[in-house]
């Protein structure tokens, strides 16, 4: 099931981005991501707080249970990594913590400037510039890692997004890439219960199938494309279709051999090597 986009600036947080300078599809993208902060509902802390910073990260990994085991966060000390889509820099901090010289990039300067606080609030430093994926101002291959979860699919131009974390990466350098499945469980049961995609409203929200998938992969000299995301019980809905989607659906997946599901998880998780 869905997690509702939620339109919500903190006021006390200065746009900085050079929105003025960017036009059409940049414009509307920023513009989008600067008034909806990614799970702002489920938090009851002051907005910038460490323990705002700890409610959503315990939030983030409690519905994306996989990541850490996929991801391993403490594994990267003393490369240097960059995020593309940092957002408030959740996972960001969790690279830095483990050791790694980060830099998060984002379009939305409202994100960057509580990924700041974030990483200030965890004792943690990073370099964060407001930035367009698409089109970078880093050198070639200056990064060991480029991480990119849950942002090419919301691109105007995803597979020049990917064009762009293969160059900006060094030789031997590694990627780590979600998009959407078009082919998952939760597109279905968003169809079925009529409950909206998270983010539907965003100027680009795009599915993809794993051919597609492989097919924007192809500038890397070797990958491999994991499933993931499968049904955890909502936090954030109520009522009689939160109840059979929690105790009737998510129980009677989870209960399915792995082979009939294996394909359905709602991420595609690439991993690859330049």
């Amino acid at each position: 099931m869905s997690e509702s986009a939620v339109d919500a600036r903190p006021a006390a947080v200065e746009s900085t981005s050079p929105v003025g300078e960017w036009t059409g599809d940049t414009k509307a993208i920023a513009d989008y991501w600067n008034a909806h902060i990614h799970d702002l509902s489920i938090a009851t802390h002051p907005i910038g707080s460490r323990e705002f910073f700890d409610e959503l990260e315990e939030y983030r990994f409690d519905k994306l249970r996989y990541l850490p085991k996929l991801v391993d966060f403490g594994g990267y000390a003393g490369c240097s990594l960059l995020e593309v889509g940092c957002g408030v820099g959740i996972d960001l901090a969790r690279f830095a913590r483990g050791g790694a010289k980060v830099t998060g990039i984002d379009l939305a300067s409202v994100s960057i400037e509580l990924a700041r606080k974030n990483l200030a609030a965890h004792d943690v430093s990073g370099e964060l510039r407001v930035m367009n994926g698409e089109d970078m101002t880093f050198a070639d291959g200056s990064f060991d890692v480029v991480y990119a979860h849950g942002v090419l699919q919301y691109s105007a131009d995803p597979a020049r997004m990917v064009r762009e974390i293969h160059r900006v990466l060094r030789p031997g350098g590694r990627a780590i890439m979600m998009v959407y499945n078009r082919r998952s469980w939760l597109k279905l049961m968003s169809a079925v219960m009529k409950v909206p995609l998270e983010h539907e409203d965003a100027p680009f929200i795009r599915t993809f199938t794993r051919g597609e998938f492989r097919s924007m992969l192809r500038p890397f000299g070797e990958f491999r494309i994991v499933p993931e995301r499968f049904p955890v019980a909502t936090r954030l809905h109520k009522g009689v279709k939160a109840f059979l989607y929690n105790k009737v659906f998510v129980g009677a997946f989870n209960v399915l051999p792995k082979f009939m599901v294996k394909w359905s998880g709602w991420h595609l998780m690439a991993f690859a090597r330049k």
